[in-house]
């Protein structure tokens, strides 16, 4: 029947046989069928909807996921390799949406996926963007950003009638919503809208990823966070936020109307989560909104409040924004009195600079406008939650305990597991069974076997499997040859300083030196890195540099060549990251204890039978928890003597950087080998970043890293000891299913 299906799209399509079509008509063959076949799914509908706003919707390509929800991918594989073409081949076709950076939109993308799978309505609001956050290309050794288009004639969006005026102080541009059906597990859809600006203009980008900031008309909805390093591209943020929020609101409100519901009881309806503070002007604005609508303001605001719920993502004080209230005058005036009423408001509640809307300064506090203005505060893993309540957000927390909760962030397995990893999905199915794909925890029948020799043979053979697929990937589209015998040592995630890059490259270093001098390891190491730099984030962009200097300086080495490599893939995604997690034997989650919230990474790492090496900081600890002290690797100071170390003021690097062992490791970042290949502002930057001030204390966990990853680089050796880590870390990876964490939303939360 489907066989049939695909031949009668073949032949009213192209006039020819499946088999005879090229990669590219047969993707779109797939992509009409699936499709209808969505079309003719029902949507998920109750009287209460989430609306779960985000800048970010990182949901990678969706062709495979489509497939594999619909039930499906294997019914088509066979019928593709039957006419000549693997699924994969086709997948390549389709371009990954450029919708998100990190962790923050991988997360909304997964949580759509279970919102969909467990039956709840809830939709994604957030934008169109054109040109994604950009395209990393390598020149010189070092990082060059280039626009990433993506949007096809032929792709899985669809244009709705819904168009918005946004009106900014000096003018009013028009907002088009688009759809992009989510569907669930075996189950119904919901929708992700995004917003396209009406009179877009693509040719406004010259060089690179420049462009006029001030062209507020033109340029919306071409990049994600676009460089806010000046004046003119922190008010464009403000402009796009405003954007993404207006449209947003407008649309619910919109639908509350149309279905004759009474916007007083707004919160009976419609329940709005703001992910981190990019979304937070939804409350300024649906206050407004329900003022025009001839509700007084007193009660607009208390309706809002029982409405909005904010899902805080960060400890660090630069990404929790401020704007300046000038911004608003300038911009969105029509929020002005909103925001001073609400300031009003939060002082009656508290005299506390730290709890102000309004600071002495004149600056908006968004997150502060979202804590005493919505009715849920979580945080994304245990500790950060902890630090939130105790140090973040203390006396936030004290004016709202029972606002606040924890909710560990999670990823949905039909991807990370199923789409990415056919092979161990395959071998699970047989061993325990197909429950796992509905209820993750049932991942725990694998600890039965851990102990049986075959099952560890195999687990081993698959992950061989994918490292040969890594490499076979890797060579084709970047040419990076990398052996496929040696250990695979991985820290793909944004390059950014608390999550310690550089920290990995003293390692490097002191591998290096270990090896000129004589040492020479019993298997070779293949360190591997996938990361953007934000274009105006000089230090990260000059870790980067360092990186790829030591790829170059090492692979020209032949003394040193085959026992380390180290490799920096370009321009990591969500496509990337599907064929780099199942490979991964060491998954790095090295970041300064409590400054990661939480990490999603490092699940998608451990689901696919990698093991840990990280400090005691956001998820790690609830992974280490599950999986015990013999199948992970923990180094490095402790959240508290981080936290003391901050507030005493009395982290050194200076006196780190005289130790002998450290000494070596950080001068050479500025060595003659170094040198000759890369840019001397550029390593000079990083070597004086990490002796002079060496803010995330790079060196305060130098040397218990390096001992840690020297045991466990040996204890690899002892292959089935292993492979029972491998094991399990599967079995307990359960708990970071998004559908647990989905159901905690809305059992705790949201209330659908």
């Amino acid at each position: 029947m489907l066989e049939q299906e695909l031949e009668s799209l073949a032949t009213t399509t192209y006039q020819k046989k499946l088999a005879d079509c090229t990669l590219q008509e047969v993707y779109v063959i797939l992509l009409n069928y699936v499709k209808k076949q969505i079309d003719d799914k029902p949507k998920i509908e109750r009287k209460k909807k989430l609306y779960y706003v985000s800048a970010e919707f990182l949901i990678g390509k969706m062709l495979s996921n489509h497939l594999i929800n619909l039930g499906i991918d294997q019914q088509v594989r066979q019928i593709l390799e039957k006419n000549g073409f693997s699924l994969a081949e086709v997948e390549e076709i389709e371009l990954e949406p450029s919708l998100g950076n990190g962790g923050l939109g991988r997360l909304a993308a997964c949580f759509l996926d279970s919102i969909a799978t467990l039956d709840l309505p809830g939709d994604g609001m957030g934008l169109l963007y054109h040109f994604g956050l950009f395209e990393q290309k390598y020149e010189n050794y070092k990082q060059c950003e280039y626009p990433n288009p993506w949007i096809q004639n032929q792709s899985w969006l669809n244009r709705s009638q819904h168009v918005y005026d946004i009106q900014f102080k000096n003018q009013t541009v028009q907002s088009r919503m688009y759809e992009l059906d989510v569907l669930g597990y075996h189950g119904k859809k919901n929708t992700l809208r995004l917003f396209d600006l009406e009179t877009v203009d693509e040719s406004l980008v010259k060089e690179g990823i420049d462009f006029d900031k001030t062209a507020i008309e033109k340029n919306l909805t071409l990049f994600l966070y676009p460089d806010d390093s000046d004046e003119d591209g922190k008010k464009l943020r403000v402009y796009q936020q405003y954007f993404m929020v207006s449209s947003s609101a407008q649309y619910i409100i919109e639908t509350l109307k149309q279905n004759h519901c009474d916007l007083r009881k707004l919160n009976e309806y419609v329940t709005i989560q703001i992910n981190d503070t990019h979304p937070v002007m939804i409350i300024l604005e649906l206050i407004r909104l329900l003022h025009k609508e001839g509700i007084i303001l007193k009660e607009a605001i208390s309706i809002v409040s029982q409405t909005c719920a904010y899902t805080n993502h960060t400890i660090l004080a630069e990404a929790l924004e401020t704007w300046p209230l000038s911004y608003f005058e300038e911009i969105v005036p029509q929020l002005v009195y909103i925001i001073e009423a609400l300031d009003a408001i939060a002082d009656q509640r508290s005299s506390l600079e730290t709890t102000a809307i309004i600071d002495a300064k004149g600056n908006v506090h968004m997150a502060a406008i979202a804590i005493h203005f919505g009715y849920s505060i979580n945080g994304v893993a245990a500790l950060h939650t902890h630090i939130l309540e105790t140090e973040e957000l203390k006396d936030f927390y004290q004016l709202y305990p029972t606002h606040f909760s924890n909710k560990t962030n999670g990823i949905t397995f039909r991807r990370w597991l199923l789409g990415c990893n056919r092979e161990l999905s395959t071998y699970l199915d047989k061993l325990i069974g197909e429950e796992y794909k509905n209820n993750a925890k049932y991942l725990e029948k694998l600890l039965d076997y851990q102990n049986n020799q075959d099952v560890l043979n195999q687990i081993r053979s698959i992950k061989q499997l994918k490292k040969q697929e890594l490499v076979t990937y890797l060579k084709e589209k970047q040419n990076l040859v990398i052996n496929e015998n040696s250990i695979f040592d991985i820290q793909v995630k944004r390059l950014h300083e608390y999550k310690r890059q550089q920290l990995n490259v003293l390692y490097i270093i002191y591998q290096y030196l270990k090896i000129k001098g004589g040492y020479r390891p019993q298997k070779p190491l293949t360190i591997i890195f996938g990361a953007k730099a934000a274009p105006a984030y000089v230090l990260a962009k000059d870790i980067i540099h360092t990186i790829l200097c030591l790829q170059k300086l090492i692979q020209d080495d032949l003394e040193v060549n085959p026992y380390l490599s180290v490799v920096m893939v370009e321009n990591y995604n969500v496509t990337l990251g599907e064929k780099l997690f199942p490979a991964a034997d060491i998954s790095e989650q090295i970041s300064l204890a409590s400054k990661e919230a939480s990490g999603t990474g490092n699940m998608k790492f451990m689901l696919n039978g990698a093991v840990t090496l990280g400090t005691d900081d956001g998820a790690n600890i609830e992974i280490h928890d599950l999986v015990g002290d013999d199948a992970i690797y923990i180094f490095g100071k402790k959240s508290e003597e981080v936290i003391a170390h901050y507030k005493n003021e009395d982290y050194h690097a200076q006196e780190y950087y005289q130790d002998e062992m450290i000494q070596p490791l950080v001068d050479f970042i500025i060595s003659q080998p170094m040198l000759e290949i890369g840019d001397k502002k550029s390593l000079k930057n990083l070597y004086d970043n990490l002796v002079k001030k060496d803010y995330f204390m790079t060196l305060l966990d130098v040397k218990d890293y390096i001992h840690t990853k020297d045991r466990m680089l040996q204890d690899y050796l002892d292959q089935d000891s292993w492979s029972k880590k491998m094991l399990v870390n599967i079995a307990k990876a359960g708990y970071f299913s998004s559908d647990r964490v989905i159901k905690q939303y809305n059992d705790d939360i949201w209330k659908l």
